[in-house]
């Protein structure tokens, strides 16, 4: 007899992984996502991502497997210094659906990030939990280096109370 659905695990998407730039018909497929990983998410999140979307000084990028959404990435552009954390565009959040990680989504999500910041800039920035050895071993590949360690940074505050600012120089 099968496993129920909802106790089998999911089936990895067919294919390798393609980036394009979100839409606002993609806001309820990156909640799916986002929920999928544990991620929480609201109805202001989901403005939030709209806002994104629009906003010329922003990118949201989509990652596609089989056809679905499985992946999302965004960045931020902040005009003023704030603290140790320099005026600049900055990655920010990324998610891949636990059934389509380890296919090269989040290398390309952030390949296309900071391709579309280095049209703007010859620095990117990004924060994130000390704790977070994946992130640190995926940005590790692009050059990002430690600039400091804080409580938070630009609002953000992290669980075990350090989080690292990180730059890379877009060559």
């Amino acid at each position: 007899m099968p496993e129920p659905a909802a106790t089998r695990p999911a089936d990895p998407p067919a294919g390798p992984p393609t980036v394009r730039r979100a839409t606002p018909d993609d806001v309820e497929a990156v909640s799916a996502v986002k929920a999928a990983g544990g991620l929480a998410d609201s109805a202001r999140a989901a403005r939030a991502l709209h806002d994104a979307i629009a906003d010329p000084d922003r990118l949201v990028v989509v990652a596609l497997a089989g056809g679905a959404v499985v992946g999302y990435a965004k960045t931020h552009r902040y005009p003023d210094a704030d603290g140790p954390a320099p005026a600049g565009h900055y990655l920010g959040g990324i998610a891949v659906a636990p059934d389509a990680r380890r296919l090269g989504a989040a290398t390309l999500l952030t390949q296309a990030r900071l391709d579309w910041i280095r049209g703007r800039t010859d620095t990117a920035f990004y924060f994130t939990n000390a704790r977070n050895a994946a992130s640190l071993a995926l940005h590790a590949r692009w050059g990002f280096v430690e600039v400091a360690r804080g409580a938070a940074f630009r609002g953000v505050t992290f669980e075990g109370g350090t989080g690292i600012l990180l730059s890379a120089p877009l060559d």
